[in-house]
């Protein structure tokens, strides 16, 4: 008989998972201009590299978002975990800019399959099935993610021992780890059908469909700054710090992503339309002191500004995927998140790639200023839509509930906390 690990213990695992896969997308940042020195690429070749990747993640998505649905989840995963490991042996052994390309658009490729497979698996394995809980493990997970793969890499890059080898060989340790842990998870998946590759356009069932929209806008304004940081905050804040140091020109990133995670633990409970509002105008709010940074080059402005943008960016995010989780169906959960995490990748790498084309024309500042006020009139967008979706009461239970001890009061307040 086969060992398996706890359904608590596997609910875990693939929160971890989550977290490892957008550990890994930030993984090679700090070493970027390293590679660009050693073999002499332009910005554009970075942007290319950068775009091979979320084209990679998008394209899994795409093409096989339900492939857990169908085969199941541990297939998947293990699938995806092998490509992932795989991934980081190219990295180490790169030696040109074709290798980052391959291993980028592979590492892309398995991401995409990973997270998706993943965030279904907490939906499955959520011991009391609570939608706002998986909504909370997600949110974070992916946050917490995102800010240790480019400390771990930054710490290292700046020690300067085997920097192009020593970040992968700890992703490549952490994957291995995760490999063992979901071969001994139990499959949550009971009527599995077998794997079938077929070009499908991303599905949101009917009754999600509202929520969905929602999710996807929150997403697209708190995944866009998100996109423009990690192209091009590593080079803000090496101009704003005047300093050449790995770990203070990510610092703008790590207090994007650690005020994100706090945020969501914090406030994780507060209902989901006035989390993705309240948030949006916080990441508005935000996004306006970065962009007064960069044109006056104050980096105590630009701190405040990425930790109340951060704070924003969590909470905007996790309420919209809180309102979605609680609808999907459970036949199409994975299909669904796929479709979740397309809008979100689009989100992060497609306003990295053109402002990575842009700042070569624009310069930093300008190019800042300019994806800065679009994002953040975007959030604004966001807030009025969230606020929107609030319940409201009809006029008998406003009149009842301001009768002493009503139900529908108690009732109603219970509602308007989840």
């Amino acid at each position: 008989m086969q060992l398996m690990i706890s359904n608590r213990s596997a609910y875990r695992l693939s929160a971890a998972i989550i977290g490892l896969g957008l550990f890994a997308s930030t993984t090679p940042s700090p070493l970027y201009h390293t590679y660009s020195a050693l073999w002499h690429f332009s910005p554009l070749t970075l942007t290319l590299i950068y775009a091979t990747y979320a084209f990679g993640v998008l394209a899994t998505l795409l093409l096989a978002g339900r492939a857990s649905d169908d085969a199941g989840r541990r297939p998947v995963l293990l699938g995806a975990l092998g490509l992932l490991m795989a991934s980081t042996v190219l990295f180490m052994v790169a030696s040109s800019a074709a290798w980052l390309f391959v291993a980028r658009g592979l590492q892309g490729l398995a991401t995409g399959a990973a997270i998706s497979a993943a965030s279904a698996a907490l939906l499955d394995l959520h011991p009391r099935r609570d939608p706002a809980g998986v909504g909370l493990t997600d949110g974070v997970a992916s946050a917490v993610g995102l800010g240790l793969g480019i400390v771990m890499s930054s710490v290292i890059v700046q020690l300067g021992y085997a920097p192009r080898v020593l970040p992968y060989v700890v992703l490549f340790a952490l994957f291995a780890v995760a490999f063992v842990g979901v071969y001994l998870m139990p499959e949550p998946v009971e009527n599995r059908r077998g794997f079938r590759f077929t070009i499908e356009r991303p599905t949101v069932p009917a009754v999600a469909r509202h929520r969905f929209a929602l999710a996807g806008l929150a997403v697209l304004s708190s995944w866009s700054i998100g996109g423009l940081f990690f192209s091009l905050g590593p080079q803000l804040g090496a101009h704003l710090f005047a300093s050449s140091n790995a770990i203070v020109e990510a610092i703008g990133i790590i207090a994007l992503t650690g005020a994100a995670a706090l945020s969501q633990v914090v406030l994780g409970r507060t209902a989901p339309w006035m989390g993705a509002s309240a948030g949006s105008i916080s990441l508005a709010a935000g996004t306006v002191l970065i962009v007064a940074a960069a044109r006056t080059g104050s980096s105590t402005e630009y701190l405040i500004g990425t930790l109340v943008a951060g704070a924003g960016f969590g909470i905007a995010f996790l309420g919209g995927l809180r309102a979605l989780v609680a609808v999907i169906p459970p036949e199409q959960r994975a299909a669904t998140m796929a479709a979740f995490y397309v809008v979100a990748y689009a989100s992060l790498s497609v306003p990295a790639v053109l402002a990575g084309v842009v700042v070569t024309h624009l310069g930093l500042d300008a190019t800042f200023e300019l994806f800065g006020s679009v994002a953040a009139a975007l959030a604004l967008a966001v807030a009025f839509e969230a606020w929107r979706t609030r319940p409201r009461a009809s006029r008998t239970q406003l009149e009842l509930a301001r009768e002493p001890g009503s139900s529908v009061r108690r009732h109603g307040d219970s509602a308007a906390a989840g």
